[in-house]
């Protein structure tokens, strides 16, 4: 599925003109037809997966106790 920039720009709650900025230096890759550039929307699957593993992944660090300190020693 394409979308323009404006439909790219509230999928990804990022500002339209930061998105064609991007599409411009090259870091989205988009077809203009002339009139408008056309993003496809599957390139941002990835980077979903990717945002969702990372946040899975400090989840499960974030659960993970607090190991006892080996130098702390109960002598008086």
């Amino acid at each position: 599925m394409y979308l323009t920039i404006k439909e790219t720009a509230e999928y990804l709650s990022i500002d339209e003109a930061k998105i064609e900025k991007l599409v411009l230096q090259g870091r989205i890759r988009a077809v203009h037809d002339g009139k408008q550039y056309l993003i496809n929307q599957a390139q941002f699957k990835t980077h979903f997966e990717q945002v969702e593993k990372y946040r899975e992944m400090i989840e499960a660090y974030l659960r993970e106790p607090i190991p006892e300190d080996i130098d702390v020693k109960d002598e008086d």
